[in-house]
């Protein structure tokens, strides 16, 4: 160790520029090592040929939010494990650089109970965090619940009135078939198992529960397992 450096310090000493401004050229992905990118400041290096990518700027890395698209019983836990360039949607629309500066710090919000699968939210972003905490009472969540068993126009009343399970005033909103298994849910305000609890008060077995869509954020064509970028003209 005592004939290495950091790499941030060998940038810095190698273009006569500050630490913070190697720091941020490292992070941002524009620094080489022997040909390969390293994104890590604290990189230890000796006599490797280190190189500064043509356009390199040395500008802070805004905040990112992701959007992964979570199997039933993944935790939260091994959603932050799973974030990765090769879990990145191929399709995504948003065409930022990748970055490993974008997996670090990232926290769950509105999580998904055990069994529930679909969109989770991860966000280094503080207004969007904010958002999501502050006013998740008024931002309406989409689900699709897949059951068996089968509702007559009154019981389907009673979902969409929040009062389903007997002595629980839950939160309202609409319901409809979108098939012969599967409910489709939008609703404000509600709390966790509300789902699941209105559906089996009414008879119906829960086989999935599924969320699609937070607000004006919708999970889109994301496949299982794999995640993509909030774009810039998305809000919650």
């Amino acid at each position: 160790m005592s004939d290495t450096e950091r790499l941030s310090r060998r940038l810095a000493r190698q273009l006569g520029c500050s630490r913070r401004e190697a720091e941020r050229y490292i992070a941002g992905g524009w620094v080489r090592v022997d040909g390969r990118t390293v994104e890590t400041p604290q990189f230890r290096v000796a006599d490797q040929r280190v190189e500064l990518a043509s356009g390199a700027r040395a500008e802070e890395i805004p905040p990112c939010t992701l959007l992964y698209h979570a199997e039933a019983g993944l935790s939260a836990e091994a959603a932050l494990s799973r974030l990765a360039a090769d879990t990145h949607w191929l399709e995504d629309p948003d065409d930022r650089r990748l970055l490993q500066a974008h997996f670090r710090g990232q926290a769950v919000k509105l999580p998904l109970e055990r069994g529930e699968a679909g969109l989770l939210v991860l966000t280094q972003d503080r207004r969007v965090a904010r958002r999501l905490d502050e006013d998740r009472a008024r931002l309406e969540q989409e689900w699709l619940v897949e059951v068996a068993g089968s509702l007559d126009d009154a019981q389907l009343a009673r979902l969409r009135e929040g009062t389903a399970v007997p002595g629980r005033r839950l939160a309202p909103g609409k319901v409809s078939w979108q098939s012969e298994q599967r409910l489709r849910f939008a609703l404000k305000g509600m709390v966790p198992g509300q789902l699941s609890a209105m559906c089996e008060a009414l008879g119906l077995e829960v086989i999935s529960v599924k969320r699609l869509r937070i607000g004006g954020v919708s999970l889109a064509r994301v496949p299982p397992g794999q995640w993509r970028y909030l774009r810039a003209d998305e809000r919650f």
